[in-house]
Parts: structure tokens; sequence; C-alpha cells
């Protein structure tokens, strides 16, 4: 496997690198310390998911994306917020868990499993010609060994997750006995392709292996594992690698998330997950694909910065906002909910009166008293559908 080099000037690489890794450990350790600091990462999850969107040349609003995640959507949802929705839950799984669970083939397995596949896709890993072979190098028999069993894993783990969505297809159809895929009236060389079936083919590629295409991506990330890099320059030959062979045609978002589980891993961060997205919106399109990788290392050490730079700035405006909010709820009873919904509008970018209600368990009109004796202020300037949240 051809070695990973970045062929920066240590004068040029070294100011970004030290003030990047110095700003995200900072805002890791305030997050971590903050009585605030939950409610950050509950907000980052949304920023994330509509910025991962908008880095895809797709736009979701943060309040539509607050409603359809709390079930509470005022419209139809668009195949946009369908997706971001798809971000949200992955970001949330991958935090939710151990940090090396999102690299793990069990991890791995669960998050690229889509409802709909007929049957699992094994990942394979890809061989690279090198200049010696396997038995005359023990090291590398050794790695390629420990490559094999995990990718086995991974191939159990996408098999039981294909047995368990051919087992709820079964159920769909009340026939849990029969076999799948279930005998169709007439054989299936004479129906024509019609609908989402023939709406895939048409879009996606179906020759195009992303079994294979995710192995090979794995298989990279194991090599830069070993070259003993900061782990922000790892995390961004990471993310060029992923940009370079893109695995996954309907989930390139899962990318960036798969780049900061790679920081959490690292110990790099601990309380949170790095928030890239919303750090690489605010960078440039022609840095941060460049032809020239010095450019383009640059662009990412830059998103770091400014992603750490943002959250701490949210920080200090939560903290802010909970002592105005503390002031409010001195003089107020044990049983009122204001101290809860003063929660619920830290953790979430936007609240309705209807999310407020569904979450209190009160109606409409009470939520409505709870949110002008709170002081929030409203955001839309609309008289239907209204959003408050912090400014």
């Amino acid at each position: 496997m051809e070695r990973d080099s970045l062929d920066l000037p240590g004068r040029d690489l070294l100011a970004p690198l030290a003030r990047a890794e110095d700003r995200l450990a900072r805002l890791d350790e305030r997050v971590a310390r903050s009585p605030r600091g939950q409610g950050f990462v509950e907000r980052q999850h949304f920023s994330e998911a509509a910025a991962a969107l908008w880095l895809a040349g797709e736009l979701v609003h943060l309040e539509d994306l607050v409603l359809h995640d709390g079930r509470m959507d005022v419209r139809p949802p668009t195949h946009e917020l369908t997706r971001a929705h798809d971000v949200l839950r992955a970001r949330r799984r991958i935090a939710a868990q151990r940090p090396d669970w999102a690299l793990s083939p069990a991890g791995l397995g669960a998050l690229v499993a889509r409802e709909g596949d007929d049957a699992a896709r094994p990942i394979l890993p890809v061989e690279t010609p090198g200049p010696a072979s396997a038995a005359d190098d023990p090291q590398q028999a050794g790695e390629e060994e420990a490559l094999a069993e995990e990718f086995a894993e991974i191939d159990a783990v996408l098999a039981r997750a294909g047995r368990t969505l051919a087992k709820k297809g079964r159920v769909a159809h009340g026939d849990l006995d029969a076999p799948w895929p279930l005998p169709a009236q007439e054989p299936a060389s004479r129906l024509p392709e019609t609908g989402e079936a023939a709406l895939g083919a048409l879009i996606h590629d179906e020759d195009r292996d992303e079994t294979a295409l995710l192995g090979e991506w794995l298989a990279r990330l194991r090599h830069i594992e070993g070259e003993a890099l900061p782990p922000l320059l790892a995390a961004f030959l990471a993310w060029e690698a992923w940009e370079r062979i893109a695995p996954l045609e309907r989930q390139h978002w899962l990318g960036l998330l798969l780049v900061a589980a790679f920081l959490r891993s690292q110990g790099k961060t601990s309380a949170h997950l790095a928030g890239l997205a919303c750090g690489l919106r605010e960078v440039a399109r022609a840095r941060r694909q460049s032809r020239e990788r010095a450019t383009r290392c640059l662009a990412f050490l830059e998103a770091v910065d400014m992603g750490a730079r943002a959250g701490l700035a949210e920080i200090d405006r939560l903290e802010l906002a909970g002592h105005r909010m503390e002031r409010r709820l001195r003089a107020k009873r044990r049983h009122s909910r204001l101290p809860r919904l003063a929660e619920m509008v830290l953790s979430r970018p936007v609240v309705s009166a209807a999310l407020v209600a569904g979450e209190l368990g009160i109606t409409q009109r009470a939520a409505l008293n709870l949110i002008g004796e709170l002081g929030l202020r409203e955001l839309t300037g609309r008289g239907r559908y209204r959003a408050w949240g912090i400014v």
C-alpha cells in the first residue's frame, strides 16, 4: 500500500495544526465541564445534520428538522429533510456508543445497513500490490490476518442485518412463515421495472461495488492509524481518502461522521463529536476541493479551528441564557414545568408550541403561557407555525 505523505513545509503546517488542535481540545474540555455541555451536544447534532446536507448542495431549515425529529411536522417531509434526519440519528447513535464503535465491524455494519437491501453486502479487503509478498514480510502477514478477522465480523453483522430486514418484510406482508422474497403472481422477468426500482437504476450505478470500496477505505484507515501521525493530520487523510474513494453513493455524508468518530477513538475528543460539517461550510469550496493537497489540508485544519471557535461561542451563549433563565425560575413552585421548558430550549435550536405541549404533556395554550413567562424570543415573525429560541 502506498505511503500517505503531506509534503508540506513545517513552517506552513505547524501553526494551523497547533491552533486547531488547541482549539478543539479546549472545546472538548468546556463541553465536559460546563453545565450546558449536554445541551450544546444536542444542539450541535441538529446543526451538523443541516450543515452536512448544505455541503451536499441541499438546504434544510433547522426548525423543520427539529419538528420532524419530534414528529410534529407542519408539512409533508421532503427528501432532503429525511436525509438530514438520517444524519441526525446516525450522529446520536455514534455519540451514545463507545468511542471505537463506529469504526468497528459491528458499528460500521449497523450504520451502513439500509432497509430494503435484498441481501447483506460483504465488505471485502482490497488487495494492493506491494514490493514484497506477505510470506516475505511477517508484519504485513499479521496485519492482513487481523484485517481478515475484522472483515469476517463485518460480514456476519451485515448478514444478520439482512435477515432482520427480510423478516420485517415478511411481517409487513402478513406472512411470517412464507419464504422471502414472497412469490409474485408473474415471473420477475416479465414484470417491467417501475417506480422506485426503475428510478434507482437510472440515478445510481448498479455495477458499482460499494462494499469493495468501503473495504478499500477501511484498509486505508488502518494504514493511516499505523503511521503515528497527529490526530488531526490522520483525520485529514481519512477524510481525503473518503472523498477520493467515495464508498457510499447514497450515504456520502457518513464520511464526516466516521472521521469525527475516528478523532474520538484517538482520544482527541471525549465529550462530543467534532463539528466538522459546520466548519467546512465556512471554508470556500475552491479550497476544500483544490487540486493541491497542501491547500486541502490547510482548509481542513481551518475548518476544525472555525468549528471549535463557533462551539466555544455557542457554549458561552448557552451559559449566559441559562443564568438568565435561572433568575426567572427562583420564585417558581417546585412542580412548575418551567425548569423542564428551560432545559428543552437549551437543548434544541428552536421550539414550537406543539413541540413544547407534546414534550411537557400540556395544551398548546398552556405552552404559549410558559413560553411567555420564560421570555423566549420569537424567531419566525409569522402568525402560524411560530417558533422560539435563544438569540
